[in-house]
């Protein structure tokens, strides 16, 4: 198996590790069978030639000896009652002749083809030539005529014989010591055999058992160690560190897979790193304008205030000495001169006016005023006060309910109340009095109010214009103003981190909609209080 790019490929194809310990587990079973065999061949000889020895060898040696005794015990029963006549050599004969039978049995069963036992045959035709041709004729000749009937050659004959039985004998004793002597130099040779066939078990065992320890030291472990201590140099971080892919094909294609994810990894975090860089240079480079916009902003209010203080000494002048020149030389002076100087005043204190409004829209977020709880029906009443006037003369009313606690500066809660209300009054409707409603309600950490009036109304299109300074919708002498008021108004609500907006779907009159914060919410979790000495620091408003 051959993998492009990842590492060095294989000249031949590489078995997996279920292959191997497969193989490993064949070759196990193929050598227990064997080992099997060899074992019970070694334990069956070691049996046979065991059994040889103890269950034919010895019992054939004692029957033999017991034979032997027999045969002796019938001679000298016979020996003995020749001599004296007496019964119990007679029954010593007869018991000899039992136990003669009893070994031959024995012997008997321990004969096989090829048996050093099969000169048995010979000791029993001697002893029966023996008991027939001397020992029965002499016990008869004894038992009719009494002791000393039989004579010296009788005796010597029947010695004769019984040697020969003692010759075959002999025969057989030294034949059983041989197969003994071989059947016990037999077991030493199965004792041999078999220690040697569990040695070499044992010995292949153990090199089984070393090879399998090798096969999985090589093939599986070393292979598996370097992947882990790859991976994990590649978990601290070292994406650029190849992972050596050698080892099972298993373990190669898994190599091969966790090198992918480091690759692409790699690659990922690369493009990520560019795209950070480049966020961050971005930033850097909206921090700059920000701050840039941010000095601009500080100068144009400087510029602002400090213009609109300075011109105020230079239109009072042109007012005063206006309004002077008219009361002076009015007498002198024909009507269109009289009615340019009018206009002369009317523009001087217009432009006045102006400077005033300008003045008080550049000085919100400058003054270090702090924000502070107050119920915001006070502001409410300084502006009902400063309006006394215009609501007594076009006839207002204002309905209005207890208003809450909230969190700002009096002052300008005051000016905001004051021209909402001012503007309320100003562009009422001809054909009846204005009425002014005011209510609140709950909307979150913050406070909704809205006023509400019957007047003339402004249409939907333009409900964003209206906010815009300087901006008017109706000719000057249809209606007075600088068109600062509701910018104004809008200024002095986001300053205290609340919106206001023109609400487009009410059918009559004019609804201005504004949230301020309440006075509890600056110990809410998530709601950060804005700080007069941060201009332009405000609440996240509600959605």
């Amino acid at each position: 198996m051959s993998i492009s790019g990842y590492g060095r490929a294989a000249r031949w194809p590489r078995l997996t590790t279920r292959s191997w310990f497969s193989g490993t587990m064949a070759i196990m079973t193929l050598l227990l069978a064997v080992s099997a065999g060899l074992g019970t061949w070694a334990l069956d000889r070691t049996t046979r030639a065991s059994d040889e020895l103890i269950q034919r060898m010895t019992p054939a040696l004692l029957a033999s000896e017991r034979l032997r005794s027999a045969l002796l015990d019938q001679e000298a029963g016979v020996h003995g009652y020749v001599l004296s006549g007496r019964q119990e050599f007679l029954a010593g004969f007869e018991q000899g002749i039992a136990q003669e039978q009893a070994a031959v049995a024995t012997l008997r069963r321990s004969i096989t083809a090829g048996s050093p036992l099969a000169d048995l045959g010979e000791i029993e035709t001697r002893a029966d030539a023996w008991r027939s041709g001397y020992a029965r004729p002499v016990l008869d000749a004894v038992g009719r005529q009494g002791p000393g009937t039989v004579g010296l050659v009788q005796v010597e004959d029947g010695k004769a014989s019984f040697d020969l039985i003692r010759a075959a004998l002999a025969r057989q004793a030294d034949n059983l010591s041989r197969a003994r002597t071989a059947a016990t130099v037999e077991i030493g040779r199965a004792r041999l055999w078999r220690n040697t066939v569990f040695a070499a078990i044992l010995a292949m065992f153990v090199l089984t058992l070393v090879s399998v320890a090798l096969l999985l030291r090589y093939a599986v472990l070393r292979p598996m160690d370097r992947l882990g201590a790859a991976s994990r140099k590649v978990a601290d971080g070292d994406f650029g560190h190849a992972i050596d892919i050698r080892g099972p094909s298993d373990i190669t294609m898994l190599a091969a897979d966790v090198d992918a994810i480091r690759r692409r990894i790699s690659a990922e975090l690369a493009i990520s790193r560019d795209a950070q860089q480049r966020l961050q240079e971005q930033a850097d480079l909206l921090s700059e304008q920000a701050e840039e916009l941010r000095r601009s902003n500080s100068e144009l209010e400087q510029f602002a205030y400090v213009a609109s203080h300075d011109l105020q000494e230079p239109v009072r002048k042109v007012t005063a000495f206006c309004q002077l020149l008219q009361r002076r030389y009015a007498a002198q002076l024909d009507e269109r001169a009289n009615e340019y100087i009018g206009f002369a005043v009317d523009g001087a204190r217009r432009m006045q006016s102006l400077i005033a409004e300008l003045l008080a829209f550049s000085r919100v977020g400058r003054e270090q005023s702090e924000h502070v709880p107050l119920p915001l029906d006070q502001p409410l009443d300084r502006a009902l006060a400063n309006l006394e006037t215009l609501t007594e003369e076009s006839g207002a009313v204002v309905v209005r309910p207890e208003l809450p606690e909230v969190l700002g500066d009096p002052n300008l809660l005051t000016m905001l109340w004051q021209n909402l209300i001012g503007n309320a009054v100003k562009f009422r409707s001809p054909d009846r009095a204005p009425e002014v409603r005011i209510s609140v309600a709950r909307a979150g950490d913050f406070w909704e109010l809205s006023i509400g009036d019957n007047g003339i109304g402004v249409e939907p299109r333009f409900a964003e214009k209206i906010f815009v300074i300087f901006q008017r919708l109706h000719n000057r002498q249809d209606y007075e103003g600088t068109g600062i008021g509701l910018a104004l108004c809008k200024k002095i609500v986001e300053y205290h981190g609340g919106q206001i907006h023109l609400d487009t779907e009410r059918g009559e009159g004019t609804r201005f909609v504004f949230t301020l914060p309440a006075s509890d919410a600056a110990h809410r979790p998530g709601l950060t209080v804005p700080d007069a000495r941060a201009p332009g620091a405000a609440y996240a408003p509600p959605r």
